[in-house]
Formats: structure tokens, C-alpha cells, sequence
């Protein structure tokens, strides 16, 4: 089932968000052809810094019709050193329709989801823009568990319920718009690429050490996510962003990385139309 994909592997250790945030924020600009006016993506969760700052949004919607996803990863360990993204493109009335559908489902209304009676999971947050105006709504442990929702109201169940088939419908949408609604899908090729770096420390995993390759982008570390944090930040572009794409096509995640001399364990994260550098990872980590 498709609202499986909002079960984290792994669970969240202090909450930011317990039951539902959501803000209307009248500065917003109007839309633009390619800005964001609808998203998915994960908040918080019991994840290595790593992963909460590099982690990618479930569906991203823009309103020249781009739709860009994750798709499935190859089961392998160590996992590719890029994840799997995809893009498809839509007409644009047929965002207006994906736009209407988030706030039928409740996205824009201040809604009580109520926290179900687990521990140790992520938000789900979406995001809409709709007559100038962004409305985000969190939700804790979204996930389709009757045991763990058993002492939610029939409200909360059912305001929980409209969320769940919202991520279905996005994450399916030639269900959602029509087969002949949506162009094929073809791999999302990014402008640019923030790699998270940290010191490397050797693998950890029983496994032979891999040669290190050469970084081919910005020396690393760059700038630390955060004040203090051992976790630095930098954002290839142009040439050098193409070369690290070439390169890493022959990486994978556990691949140590060279750098002034120093090897690195490093997390690639290709950055999505709205996102400029690492910057646009900061407020994730």
C-alpha cells in the first residue's frame, strides 16, 4: 500500500510537532511558472543528521506541471550514492486539480489529528499554496494503524484518513489525473547538488574498506549545517555539479571521498527547483 512509504525505517526520538501546525502566511509571493505549490515530505524522526538533513520530500509539485518524486531504490547494501528521483510533468489545469484536492482533504483547515499511542515517529508535513497563501499541516504518525489510533476520535480518525488518501492520490497519479493525464516518467537531473560531509571513520560494517574517489566538487567540509555540528555543507554547480553526478554514477553510500587530503563519508543530495544551496538543508538537520 502506498501510505506504507510514510513509515520511516527508522523512528523519531523528540517530536517537534506532536498533533497539527498549520500557517497561513499572506507575505507569501503569488505563483510564479516554476514555483512550489504542493508538497509532501517527512519532519523529525530517529535518523542520523546525515539522513534528517538530506532526507527528500515524498512528491514536490511545481506550477509548470514538473512533479518530481522518489521512486524505488535498488535493494542493495551499500545503497547507490544517489537516490532514485523522478519527474514527470502535467498540464497545468491539472495542478489546479492536485491543489483543490489538498484542500478538500483538509491541508488548509486547522484541524486536531490527535497523536496516536506510539512513540518515536515523524511528522508528515504538506504544504499547499493556494490565491497567494502557503498552508502547511503537520501530522504525527501518519500511518494506517488501527491498533495505535484506537483511542482517537471518529474526528481524528477521519481528518487522518482524508491525509493518507491525499498521499495515495499524489503518489499515484495516473490513478489520480488519468494514464493519459501524465507524461512518462524520466529521471530528474538537478542543477545542483549539496553533499553533507563528515569525517570519515572506516566502514563499520564487516565489510573490506572501498577505495576513497577524488571529490570533484567544492573542498570539503564546507560551512557546518549548524553552530558547533562536526557535519558540513557544500553545493556543487555547473561543471563541477556535473562532475560529481559522473562520478558518483560508479559510488555508492558507503564510498570515503578525498578532500584536501582528508577522507570524507559524504551524502549526496541533488537540490530540487525551489532549493538554491545548503541552505535549503538547514532547517531539516
Amino acid at each position: 500500500m502506498l501510505t506504507a512509504l510514510l513509515v520511516p525505517l527508522l523512528a523519531a526520538c523528540g517530536q517537534a510537532g506532536e498533533e497539527a501546525a498549520v500557517t497561513d502566511d499572506a507575505s507569501t509571493p503569488d505563483v510564479v511558472d516554476s514555483s512550489l505549490v504542493l508538497r509532501v515530505d517527512h519532519t523529525g524522526g530517529f535518523v542520523t543528521p546525515q539522513m534528517l538533513a538530506t532526507r527528500l520530500p515524498l512528491v514536490s509539485v511545481y506550477a509548470d506541471g514538473r512533479v518530481i518524486t522518489t521512486g524505488p531504490q535498488t535493494a542493495i547494501y551499500p545503497g547507490p550514492a544517489l537516490p532514485n528521483l523522478q519527474q514527470r510533468a502535467i498540464a497545468r489545469e491539472d495542478v489546479d486539480k492536485l491543489v483543490e484536492l489538498a484542500l478538500s482533504k483538509g491541508v488548509a483547515r486547522t484541524t486536531d489529528l490527535g497523536r496516536p499511542a506510539v512513540s518515536d515517529m515523524a511528522n508528515t508535513r504538506f504544504m499547499v499554496v493556494s490565491g497567494g497563501q502557503q498552508h502547511v499541516l503537520e501530522a504525527y504518525a501518519l500511518v494506517q494503524d488501527d491498533m495505535a489510533s484506537e483511542q482517537l476520535t471518529a474526528a481524528q480518525k477521519q481528518a487522518r484518513g482524508e491525509l493518507l488518501e491525499l498521499v495515495d492520490a499524489l503518489t499515484d497519479l495516473s490513478a489520480t489525473l488519468g494514464a493519459e493525464a501524465v507524461a512518462p516518467e524520466q529521471a530528474y537531473a538537478p542543477a545542483a547538488v549539496a553533499a553533507v560531509a563528515g569525517p570519515w571513520t572506516g566502514p563499520g560494517d564487516g565489510l573490506p574498506a572501498q577505495q576513497a574517489k577524488e571529490w570533484p566538487g567544492p573542498a570539503l567540509p564546507g560551512e557546518p549545517l549548524m553552530a558547533g555540528d562536526v557535519l558540513g555543507c557544500v553545493t556543487a554547480t555547473g561543471d563541477q555539479a556535473a562532475a560529481v553526478l559522473a562520478t558518483a554514477r560508479d559510488a555508492n553510500a558507503a564510498t570515503p571521498w578525498s578532500s584536501g587530503e582528508q577522507k570524507w563519508s559524504v551524502t549526496l543530495r541533488p537540490l530540487l527547483p525551489d532549493e538554491d544551496d545548503c541552505s535549503a538543508l538547514k532547517s531539516k538537520s
